[in-house]
């Protein structure tokens, strides 16, 4: 049987692969039980063009591993990207259900001005 990180990176896998024939600038998530970090990664995967989480100070205030902080990292990642000259990007939830933390950031995130 594989285990539970197993089936998630094998899942986010094929996802990575289409964004990358695509070419389009990837906007990636990763969860942990206590935070959730948000990069953009540039179309060939070598460079990380913007970031946020919620170990950053301005984040930290409250709780960091519930949907209302992960709806502040959407925020902050989508008006760096903007900053950064990047409005278009690909979703890539890593092979997270799209649900909870992760709806929560991907919303925040098209509401600050981010398309995807």
């Amino acid at each position: 049987m594989i285990d539970k990180k197993a089936g998630r990176l094998r899942r986010a896998k094929r996802a990575r692969m289409k964004i990358r024939e695509l070419g389009a600038v990837r906007l990636t998530v990763y969860r942990s039980p206590r935070h959730i970090y948000a990069q953009l990664i540039a179309p060939d995967g070598g460079q990380v063009l913007a970031q946020a989480s919620t170990l950053e100070s301005s984040l930290r205030s409250g709780s960091t591993g519930n949907v209302d902080a992960a709806r502040k990292v959407g925020t902050l990642i989508a008006e760096r990207a903007k900053a950064a000259g990047y409005t278009r990007v690909a979703f890539d939830r890593s092979g997270y259900k799209y649900h909870g933390r992760v709806k929560g950031l991907a919303e925040a995130a098209r509401e600050a001005g981010l398309e995807f």
